[in-house]
């Protein structure tokens, strides 16, 4: 199972968030990609003056032969192509960003790619919508849950529904 994290705090997000998670799809096997539903949250280490951002969580299972390098390289090009530039300053608003948080159990520990995400399991504004997906997924290295994670966290952070509901949007069960 694969898990992305999806933001977005410029531009029209919603209607952005909404085409980057049907464009996921080209990754996914069929009928396996699910979303979760949007999220406005409070931007986290980001430029004084940052709006808010629309957070989602994305799970499916990868097509076969796909690595997760390859993976992290095709999301780099869809955030290209969703207007994302480069930016002189870290966490500086953005059209798109994509997060790839796990690749099943992979683990990458590399100067230019780590897997898991390092700092996803410390943001709310990524383990809430995660976790409408995939709770009881074990986050490796840790032998925790993503619900356990979540229920763990301390964080000043601001996350509400949002009131549009995105495609493939499936709440565990």
């Amino acid at each position: 199972m694969v898990l992305i994290g999806l933001g977005s705090n410029q531009g029209d997000s919603t209607q952005i968030m909404v085409a980057a998670i049907e464009a996921l799809s080209v990754f996914a096997k069929p009928g396996s990609l699910r979303s979760s539903r949007l999220w406005r949250t409070t931007p986290v280490d980001c430029p004084p003056g940052s709006g808010d951002f629309i957070n989602s969580a994305a799970a499916f299972e990868a097509l076969d032969n796909l690595s997760p390098e390859q993976l992290l390289g095709q999301l780099k090009a869809l955030e290209q192509q969703f207007g994302r530039g480069a930016k002189p300053v870290r966490n500086a608003p953005r059209e798109l960003d994509l997060d790839l948080l796990l690749f099943g159990d992979q683990v990458r520990n590399l100067p230019d790619f780590v897997l898991p995400h390092p700092r996803a399991r410390n943001r709310l504004f990524v383990l809430q919508p995660a976790v409408e997906l995939v709770p009881d997924t074990i986050w490796p290295e840790t032998g925790q849950t993503i619900q356990q994670l979540l229920d763990g966290l301390q964080t000043d952070e601001c996350v509400t529904p949002h009131e549009t509901v995105p495609p493939f949007y499936a709440q565990s069960s």
